[in-house]
This record gives structure tokens, sequence and C-alpha cells, in this order.
């Protein structure tokens, strides 16, 4: 097991809470919370999405903080070095981070593009219908804004925990905040916003049923970067001193209000400037009906808030992509370099390079290469959220809960405070969770519907 002092660390609580917080925001809260809370019950799907998190996320997050702090170590060892048997999960939950990283980066690289259009003065091609599915399908530009979006996030990584990570989520986080609270006060001053602000949180009782229920826990798992590993490497970064249970708390808050503010600036803005029909839109919502929501509104304010709205967006999708390659540099720091940092990022780096690359030419020139009719980014997205997430977290329920038993990861929690919410993280561990995880993985197979 490595010692705590050869491994980088945060500085200190702010520090932890501002770099974990910065990596559950991420794509998931600016458009896939807003679409689905207006899918699936309004207020209802808040309703319940916030008591999901305060319950079963938060005991997820104890845990995997908890194991990454008592370990000190990345997921790949973690589990093994506490008992081998269960080691695999683990590898697991090290695919599951390499796979998100390689696409994640290739949807970071779209936002990137739109950004540039927006700046530029040029977004008035994105509002064509078929704009977006040209530039995914050309060979050449997706692999370029790519390979710039994922060397801004090398460049992170390069400066390390406290000087690279730390540091840019002090300052991104902030701008994050402002920005996202400066458009949702302009869109919610244009005529008919209101509308969408009704329909935002108004409980709609006949939309609420088991998907509404499944949609909130994995969005949870999106929001809190869950079963990913991600946490369990940022645990083993947190100082003994630091009240995981606190911080736990202030991470769920902070990640729970920029959802809720990108509902306020994408619904308001849909209900103003188009339909509600174009709610439906899923991942189109970003890159085709937003293009043109923006560019209906007087110049040059289309362009301004066009150009502030995808600033947005790409700080929340570097914040989530820094953590996500961190946790695969410490996964082949930990395993293989051992300790040799700069060569984990280089390995890190041409693996997530290689599926990359995968994913941003499969709808141009590998676009004929399908699994069950998916490309290789929708396959990537798949496998590792409807699949492997849902395994990874009921193995670590079951590993906490009745393997190293839940007294391991409270003892740890207690070492810098008092732990308040002890009865519902063993509840939650051991009984509720594992039962949920499994429906959840029964559902995403098609086995329950």
């Amino acid at each position: 097991m490595s010692n705590n002092n050869q491994r980088g660390s945060f500085s200190g609580k702010l520090g932890f809470v501002i770099s974990a917080a910065a990596s559950a925001v991420g794509l998931g809260n600016i458009w896939r919370f807003p679409y689905l809370t207006a899918k699936y019950g309004g207020g209802f799907f808040l309703l319940i999405y916030i008591i999901i998190a305060c319950t079963f996320g938060f005991a997820l997050l104890i845990a995997e903080i908890g194991l990454g702090r008592k370990t000190h170590q990345s997921a790949i060892n973690c589990y093994s070095s506490l008992d081998k048997r269960f080691g695999f999960v683990g590898i697991i939950t090290s695919i599951i981070t390499i796979v998100i990283t390689s696409y994640y980066c290739v949807i970071g690289g779209w936002i990137l593009k739109y950004l540039v259009l927006f700046i530029t003065n040029n977004a008035s091609i994105a509002v064509n219908d078929s704009y977006f599915g040209s530039f995914i399908s050309n060979n050449t530009e997706p692999m370029i804004y790519y390979i710039i979006f994922f060397a801004l996030t090398i460049l992170v990584i390069k400066g390390g925990v406290e000087n690279g990570i730390e540091k840019v989520s002090k300052i991104m986080m902030p701008v994050l905040l402002f920005l996202i609270i400066i458009i949702a006060g302009y869109v919610l001053t244009l005529p008919g916003s209101m509308e969408g602000v009704k329909y935002y949180i108004t409980p709609k009782a006949s939309d609420v049923n088991l998907t509404t229920f499944l949609n909130s826990l994995t969005q949870v798992f999106y929001s809190l970067s869950l079963a990913m590993g991600i946490m369990i490497t940022y645990g083993s970064y947190m100082k003994k001193e630091i009240d995981m249970e606190q911080s736990a708390v202030q991470i769920i808050i902070f990640d729970s209000i920029i959802a809720i503010l990108a509902g306020l600036v994408i619904i308001p803005a849909v209900f103003a400037l188009g339909s509600q029909e174009e709610l439906k839109a899923g991942a189109g919502l970003i890159f085709v009906v937003l293009p043109k929501v923006f560019m209906s509104l007087p110049s040059p304010m289309g362009v301004i808030v066009g150009s502030l709205f995808f600033i947005l967006v790409l700080f929340a999708a570097l914040t989530s992509s820094i953590s996500l390659l961190e946790a695969v540099v410490s996964t082949i720091d930990d395993k293989f370099t051992k300790g040799n940092r700069n060569n984990a990022i280089l390995v890190s780096v041409v693996i997530c390079l290689a599926l990359g690359t995968l994913s941003c030419l499969g709808y141009g020139k590998l676009a004929n290469v399908t699994f069950f009719k998916m490309q290789f980014l929708d396959l990537f997205d798949y496998v590792s959220n409807n699949v492997l997430m849902p395994i990874a977290a009921f193995f670590t329920c079951i590993f906490v809960g009745y393997i190293i038993k839940p007294k391991a990861i409270i003892d740890e929690v207690k070492i810098s405070s008092k732990f308040k919410a002890e009865n519902l993280f063993v509840v939650v561990m051991k009984y509720i969770a594992p039962v949920i995880l499994v429906i959840v993985f029964l559902t995403s197979i098609g086995i329950i519907k």
C-alpha cells in the first residue's frame, strides 16, 4: 500500500470540495438534468432527485471517498488492498473511467466547435437542422477540436493535484456559477419564459412512474461522478483532518444548485423562443435546439448569450474531463508506473486517444462499423453507463455492507468528525442500494420494462 505522503493531496477542505464538485458538475447537469426534469414529472422529478441524492447518492459518495482515503489508492488497487477477492470491482471501475474519458472528450470537442462558431459570429450556420450531423460526420474537423479539448485537459493534469486540478477548479467553478446565474437571469426576462419556469417546477403526477424513479437514480450517478473511480481517487488525495461527511453534503448541495439553475436557463429559453416539443431533442438540445433559440434573439444579444452559454458548457465539460483523466492517470500510476506520473499521463493519453478516435470517427469514416446497431460513441456510452456502472456500484455496496463492513468506512469518517448520518449510511449501503441497483441493471439491459 502506498504511503499517503507519496501521493499528491488537496490543500485542504475547500480545495477538496471545490475539486470534487467541479468533477460532479458536467454535461449531465447542463443538459441531461433539465431535459429529464421536463420529461418526467417536473417538480416531482426535482423532489425525487433531491431525495435520492441525499440518501442513496450521499451514502455511495461517502463510501467511495472513504475507500479512497482509507487505502490511499485509486480504484484499481483500492478494493484488492482490503480484500483480494474484490479486486475485479476495481478493474471494472477503471475500465468505466477509461471508456468515459475517451468519448467525453470527443463531446467536449463538439462544444468547443460551437463556442468558436458563436464567438466568431458564425453561429447562423448552426441553425440549420442538418449542420450538427454534417459536422460530426466530417473526418477531420471533429478530430481537430477533440484533440484541442483533450490537450486542455492534459495541461491541467500535468500540473498535479494541488497545482493543477485544485487551482483550475478554484477558478472555473466560481466563473461557472457566475455565468449560469447571469444567463438564467437574462433568460427569465424574456417574454414567455415564466411559462417555462412553471412547466419546470410544477409537479405532474401523470408523468411519474418507475421510469421517473430510475432516471432520477441514474442522474445521481451522472451528477455525483459515482461508480467511475473518480471519488475514490479524489478521496485518496484527501487529508485525514478534513470533515468527510460535511464535504459530501457540500458537494451534493453545490452540484444540485448548478443542475437546478441549468434548468432555469434551458427550459424557459426554449419556451420563450421555441416550443416545448423541442425539449425532447435529448442530446440535440445543446447542439440543434439552443443555437436556434439564441440566434432568434435580437442582434447582438444572440451571439453574446450563445457565447456565454457555450463558455459555461465548456467549463462544465472541462471540469469533468479533468477528473476523469486524473482517475485514469492515478489508475495507471498505481498499477503500472508506480510513482512516475509523467509516464502514467503518457500511457493514459495513448489509451484514451485511441478509443476517442474510434468515437470521433464513428459518425464519419467508421459510420458503417456498428455493434448492436450503435456507433462507437453510443456503444461506449451504453456499456459504461447502463451496464458497468450499476454493476460496479452494486458490488461496492456488497463490499462495504458485508465484506469490510460499514464500520470500516464509519471509523474513517469519524477520524475528523462525528458521523451524524451513520444509521442512514448503514441502511442504504446494506439493504436499500443493492436492491435498487439490481432493478436499475435489469431495466438497463431490457429484462425489466
